[in-house]
Formats: structure tokens, C-alpha cells, sequence
């Protein structure tokens, strides 16, 4: 269990966390020489259970917040330090506010300097502070009057360590979920073991050997050996204070404010949709209000666009958008907390919700609906509706990226829910139905359009069913009703079984009499003046012929009056897929060995192929993006 202090200033919170654990935290010679807390210090102590109690000491100085908050937001256990000749002051209750902010609901007050004061004033100290407490997540908090500069057999100290170490065994050891994720909050250099930083673990767990990356930067480090709790360690997990010597990295490439993190959940982003609260005694919130953005242990500028009404009411909590002045890591669940621009108070904070948001429609009543979705701790609310939300099917991985669930989750999450996934994408059982019927509905209207044309190519019917679903998805969605006899496929045409449409008598004639002459040399077959001579036949009858026999699917015009047959371009089509499998890509020269002939008509193929949408060009090579199935192979 990670335990934070908290409390104003010259409070006796270093001193208590010395007489818990023996451990003097303040570490700078700034601090030794002025005697206040000035940056985070850290300390740990053993329990007879083999764990360890880890504590995060906090200055107190108003001035300092900004240390405080670096190392508040992965704490378990919130351990509130009151001076009872002072009692509560104005940064013991700022402190409150943000504990309470950042979602912690475990803690104890330790009231301080108990044998300074008389009894009168002690239980005056503790009327202030259940006065304070009243209305807050640590209303119920026990109380415990302590005189730490007695060290451990100070008066209370024995009796809070204890109450500490029942508590920490009511938390129980958490079982790690997700990928891993650390925020940084301090980095140095420690001779043999080089760059170090240390954080807290929010999420998933670490192991010597693992391959991660510093966030937002994008830097791939290794872990080489690291420490839990300050102990000696070969994995270390959520929950726990870990430091970790990094191997591709140097110091002067990390900062505070960085996440060491999964290579899964690098996703660093400059705007996020969150639910904040604004607290009591602050002024409204207004619409893009300029602020500072504690999360994790960053602390950047920022401004708030609210995404509904014109303000957030002091002790009043809605749905905003944040944007960042430069990228951080955010994910669903994330606690921050906001100071005004001057950073002097503490105006209110919140959860994130999307660390990618749209840019679109980000005020409709179906994105705060799934906001709403997305503050339920069960990720299979938000998981539902955003499937039923998205007509192009939810991108699974986006999705799983910012709840950091691992994909084997995510897939159990939709067979729980009854999700159809195809690929990457999640579809909701209606929103499927809905894409089928859309389908059979864009081919029948393409028929009444066009009843002289034989069908419609594959890629133009995914086009006409949805511009937005991807060729996978478009190719499963096919499938069914093909399968079903519901669609029917003619060469590269597809349309309904009912509908027909022929050559004319004539042509049909015509074309069987031509047809064997471009069969006989697939691959290279006659141009249409090649053809027209061959048979006697006028070159502006072969070429229109041959326009028509195209519209049919029988003929494709691979070149300028250069037609191939259907049985061609299918074989082709699987070649090129063959070529895409064995080399990653198809290329003119492979082609051409493949089929014979000059390199001068497989470049024309894969030109052809480029053009329709079966490749895409990259450079000099040709990336497979069809099926041959859209053939007819």
C-alpha cells in the first residue's frame, strides 16, 4: 500500500513519516538547511506480513502544490497531518480538496504536536478537524493524536502504524490489470545501473527484460534491473513504487510529467473529454477558461471548453473538453486535477474519459450519452453503446487502448455482449442487420437505376452500402448473402439472382467468334486494330464491341484498347495475391516471369489493378487491398 500525507505547512508530516518508518524524507540540502519540505521524499518500512508499506512525503507550502500533486495521484491511502496548536489552515483543507478530487476514499488523520497544546486545546483540534472531515470521503476517518518527535515510542505512533498495517492487509496484494503504466516523477543516473527513474504503477506489471517506451516522447527503452518498494525485484506490478534502471535512454531525455508505459498504450494527445467538478467556494467554471493540468505527475497549461451549459456552478460537476498545450498520456479513468492560470488555487478536477475525442459532433446528445458510458466503471457499458453508435463499427483497438484492457478481454467483453468483430471492428447485432439491409437495398436501387447494366463492382457497392466500412468488414458483410443466394456474382459483377441482362443476339455472336482470339494468348492478347485486322471486322466495330462485352464483365480494358478476357484478369488476380503473400508486395519483373511476355504489359496489369482498387501503388511495387473473389477466382 502507497500511503500520501497531506496537510499545511510546518505540520510535523516528514517527521511523522520518520517516526512510521525511520526514514528522514526530506533529502535536498535546501530542505536540510531550511527545514521545510520542498519536493517529494519517499520512505518505506517492512511489515511482519513480508510486504511494504511505501509513503510518499509532500510539501505543504502553497507555493509547492505543484511538488504535492506530482506524487498524490498514485496513492492508496491518504494519512491527513494536523498540528492541533495550529489545527486545520488553509493548505490542510486545499490538500483535503484534492484528495478528494483525485478519488481517494482510505485514509487517517494523524493530529500532530499533541504534547505541545493542553487537553482543552487537543480536543478543540479535534472538534476543527470532525468539523472539517464532515461531508467528505474521510468523514469517518479514525483520529489519532501523535507526538512524532518522540520518534517511534512517541505518543500515537505505535497505535498508527498499527491501524496502517490493518489497512494495508485489507487492501490485499491488487491483482494487476491491463498493460503496464508509470508516471514519472523522478529520474537520475546511479553508477553501474545508469538511467534510473522511479513512479508509481497504475497499471498492469514489469519484469526485467520487458521492452517499453517513454510517453509522450515515444522512446523505446529496456528494462534492465529495477526495485519495489525499495527492495531488489525481477517484476514489480500496480499499486507499487518501483524504480527501474533503463537501458536506450539518458537522463536528460526524461522529464517528470512522462510515462514509462506498454508500447500498446502510447497514445499521447493534446485534447481529452473528462467529467470535472468544480469546487465550493471557487467561481463558476467558464467556457475555455485558462488553466494548469495536473495528471499523473505532469503539470501542464491548458484550456476547458465546456460541452454542456454555459458554466459549471461551484460544486456542480458536467462534461468538458481539455486541451493540452502540449501532448501528454491520458487514459479513460486518469484523475487530474485544475489550478487557475496562476496556479495559486485549486478550482476543481476530475476523471478522463477519451484520450482521443472527435473532433465532430462533440456536443451531441450521443456523445455526452457516451461519456456517461464511458464514467461507468464497467467497460462493457461504454462498450455496448459505442458498438451501437457506430455504423462503421467500433475500432476495437482504440477503444481497448484507452480503457487499457488487453485484446483478450476486449474479445471475452464481446462474446459477453454479443458483438459481431470482424477484424478490428465491433458491430452491434442491429447495426449489422442495419448494414446488410442497406446492401441489398443499394443493389436493387442500382438496378432500377441502371437495368441495362449487369451489376455493380465490388468496391462500388461497398461505396453505396457504407463510404466509411472498411473492405474487411464490407467483404464479411458480403459474404452472408452471398453464401445465402441472396446476391449473386457474374465475373466481377455483383447483383441480385433475379436480375439479368444479355448481350443482343448480335454481339453475343459476334463476340464468340473474338473471344477465342484473346484467349489464346491471356496474358498478352491482340489490341483492338490487332483484332480488327485478324478478322476483316472494322476497328471502331471491334472497339465498341468490345465497350460492351466490358460492361458485362466478360472483358476488361486493361490498357487503351488493350482488353483482356474475365478468365484472364481472375488468373491475374490470383497471381498478383500469390506475389503479395511470397513478397509482401507485387512488382513488374516477378509478374513478368510469372506469365511470360514483356515487362511493358505487366506494368499495364498491375497499372490496371492500381486502378481499380485490387492494389495500391507504393513506390515501385504494388500492396494487395482487394480479394480475388471480386473476380470471380
Amino acid at each position: 500500500m502507497i500511503i500520501g500525507t497531506a496537510g499545511h505547512i510546518d505540520h510535523g508530516k516528514t517527521t511523522l513519516v520518520k517516526a512510521l518508518t525511520g526514514v528522514d524524507c526530506d533529502r535536498l540540502k535546501e530542505e536540510k538547511a531550511r527545514g521545510i519540505t520542498v519536493d517529494l521524499g519517499y520512505a518505506y518500512t517492512p511489515l511482519a506480513s513480508g510486504e511494504t508499506l511505501g509513503f510518499i512525503d509532500v510539501p505543504g507550502h502553497e507555493k509547492l502544490i505543484h511538488n504535492m500533486l506530482a506524487g498524490a495521484t498514485g496513492i492508496d491511502f491518504a494519512l491527513l497531518v494536523i498540528a492541533a496548536d495550529d489545527g486545520p489552515m488553509p493548505q490542510t483543507r486545499e490538500h483535503l480538496e484534492i484528495v478528494e478530487l483525485l478519488g481517494i476514499r482510505r485514509g487517517a488523520v494523524a493530529l500532530s504536536k499533541c504534547d505541545l497544546v493542553t487537553v482543552d486545546r487537543l480536543e478543540q483540534a479535534k472538534s476543527e478537524i470532525r468539523q472539517l472531515l464532515a461531508g467528505t470521503a474521510l468523514a469517518d476517518a479514525p483520529l489519532f493524536p501523535v507526538a512524532a518527535s518522540g520518534g517511534p515510542d512517541g505518543q500515537g505512533v505505535r497505535e498508527l502504524r498499527a491501524h496502517l498495517e490493518t489497512a494495508a492487509a485489507a487492501l490485499g496484494q491488487q491483482a494487476p490489470v491491463g498493460g503496464f503504466r508509470l508516471a514519472v516523477d523522478r529520474c537520475f543516473t546511479l553508477s553501474g545501473a545508469g538511467t534510473v527513474v522511479t513512479g508509481t504503477a497504475f497499471a498492469g506489471s514489469v519484469q526485467v527484460g520487458d521492452q517499453l517506451l517513454l510517453s509522450p516522447s515515444g522512446q523505446p527503452v529496456r528494462v534492465r534491473s529495477l526495485r519495489v518498494q525499495d527492495r531488489a525485484a525481477t517484476a514489480g506490478q500496480s499499486g507499487q513504487r518501483i524504480a527501474l534502471a533503463l537501458a536506450g535512454v539518458e537522463k536528460a531525455e526524461v522529464a517528470r510529467g512522462m510515462w514509462l508505459l506498454a508500447p500498446a498504450l502510447h497514445a499521447p494527445t493534446r485534447r481529452f473529454d473528462a467529467r470535472v467538478r468544480v469546487l465550493a467556494g471557487q467561481p463558476p467554471l467558464k467556457h475555455w477558461t485558462q488553466v494548469h493540468c495536473h495528471l499523473g505527475a505532469e503539470d501542464v497549461p491548458a484550456r476547458v471548453a465546456l460541452l454542456a451549459g454555459d458554466e459549471i456552478a461551484p460544486g456542480e460537476e458536467n462534461w468538458v473538453q481539455i486541451t493540452v498545450d502540449r501532448e501528454i498520456g491520458a487514459l479513460c479513468g486518469d484523475r487530474f486535477i485544475l489550478r487557475d492560470a496562476s496556479a495559486r488555487h485549486t478550482l476543481g478536477g476530475g476523471a478522463v474519459l477519451d484520450g482521443a475525442p472527435p473532433t465532430r459532433k462533440k456536443r451531441s446528445p450521443e456523445r455526452l450519452a457516451l461519456l456517461a458510458a464511458l464514467a461507468d466503471p464497467e467497460p462493457q457499458v461504454a462498450l455496448q453503446l459505442a458498438a451501437e453508435q457506430q455504423p462503421a463499427g467500433l475500432a476495437l483497438g482504440a477503444y481497448a487502448q484507452n480503457r487499457n484492457l488487453l485484446p483478450d478481454t476486449v474479445q471475452a467483453l464481446c462474446r459477453q455482449l454479443g458483438l459481431r468483430v470482424v477484424g478490428d471492428s465491433a458491430f452491434a447485432p442491429a447495426v449489422w442487420q442495419g448494414l446488410a439491409d442497406k446492401l441489398l437495398a443499394a443493389l436493387a436501387a442500382e438496378h432500377e437505376r441502371a437495368p441495362d447494366m449487369p451489376g455493380v463492382e465490388r468496391d462500388r457497392l461497398r461505396r453505396l452500402t457504407l463510404p466509411t466500412l472498411a473492405r474487411p468488414a464490407f467483404d464479411a458483410l458480403l459474404a452472408e448473402p452471398l453464401a445465402a443466394g441472396l446476391i449473386a456474382q457474374t465475373h466481377a459483377w455483383l447483383h441480385l439472382p433475379e436480375h439479368r441482362v444479355q448481350l443482343v443476339a448480335a454481339d453475343r455472336d459476334l463476340w464468340a467468334n473474338l473471344k477465342p482470339l484473346l484467349a489464346a494468348t491471356p496474358y498478352g492478347p491482340p489490341r483492338v486494330r490487332d483484332v480488327a485486322k485478324a478478322t476483316g471486322i472494322g476497328e471502331d466495330s471491334v472497339r465498341a464491341l468490345l465497350k460492351r462485352v466490358a460492361r458485362f464483365g466478360e472483358a476488361y480494358p486493361v490498357a487503351h484498347d488493350h482488353y483482356f478476357t474475365a478468365e484472364a484478369v481472375a488468373d491475374l488476380a490470383r497471381r498478383v495475391a500469390a506475389l503479395n503473400a511470397r513478397d509482401g508486395c507485387a512488382r513488374a519483373a516477378p509478374l513478368r516471369d510469372e506469365i511470360g511476355g514483356g515487362r511493358k504489359v505487366a506494368i499495364h496489369i498491375l497499372e490496371f489493378f492500381d486502378r481499380i482498387g485490387y492494389t495500391r501503388r507504393v513506390r515501385d511495387t504494388h500492396v494487395l487491398r482487394g480479394n480475388p473473389a471480386q473476380f470471380g477466382a
